[in-house]
């Protein structure tokens, strides 16, 4: 529990929010976006039964050019001064806290309640993080707006809900980590098209239409089981 809370929760956000105030919306996504590589990669490393196979590779490749073409598709792609290199390193180390903490939580955390496991790591690196936050950033001055609790305590609750389904999901046996994190190409997918829905301004471009259609199909293809044909 103090290994998932250091490294998801303190290390991973901190680096993540802090590396994404210094790159550009478009690279960040792309960074991050190299999440299941990352996490193929430790787990092969860490987990003798989670090796990168050729099949995994090819998607996750194809998973990272749909990333790509969606983040340029959406903003302008551009690499620049030394403190957006900064925050790249911030996110690719945060990347590989998250992907530590993944496999710890496959191999040492069978018998934990994900649910005590989400609770108590989100809690305390929350608190962890706010001690930290209070020196750098300042107390913020009341009194906040309606709208500020309603976000705080419907994200609160969208994280604590993700957390124990991701952690129960890593616990099962037969799971893979590096499998199970290739499903992290679909964040682009739902938030572009979450954009499209909600933010004025936002509409499908041919970028982006373009990047879904790879990322969705080359999950389709990883996971498609061989169909034995009949004889006769």
């Amino acid at each position: 529990m103090a290994w998932v809370t250091i490294l998801q929760i303190v290390i991973n956000y901190s680096l993540f929010y802090q590396g994404l105030n210094l790159v550009p919306g478009a690279l960040g996504a792309v960074v991050y976006g190299a999440q299941p590589l990352i996490i193929a990669v430790v787990a092969a490393l860490m987990h003798k039964d989670d090796k990168l196979t050729r099949k995994k590779i090819i998607t996750i490749i194809f998973g990272i050019s749909g990333v790509i073409f969606i983040s340029i598709g959406r903003q302008a792609f551009k690499l620049g001064t030394g403190l957006e290199m900064l925050g790249i390193i911030m996110i690719l180390v945060g990347n590989i806290a998250t992907a530590v903490s993944n496999v710890v939580i496959s191999l040492k955390s069978k018998e934990l309640n994900p649910f005590v496991l989400s609770s108590a790591s989100l809690f305390f690196g929350g608190l962890v993080l706010y001690l930290i936050s209070v020196p750098v950033e300042s107390v913020p001055h009341g009194p906040l707006p309606k709208e500020y609790w309603l976000a705080l305590f419907w994200l609160s609750f969208m994280a604590a809900a993700a957390f124990s389904i991701w952690y129960k999901l890593l616990q099962r046996p037969g799971v893979k980590v590096s499998e199970l994190n290739l499903w992290k190409f679909i964040t682009p997918v739902t938030g572009a098209v979450l954009s499209w829905m909600l933010v004025p301004d936002e509409y499908p471009e041919l970028l982006t239409i373009l990047g879904m259609i790879i990322i969705t199909s080359s999950l389709i293809l990883f996971y498609r089981k061989n169909q034995e044909v009949p004889e006769g």
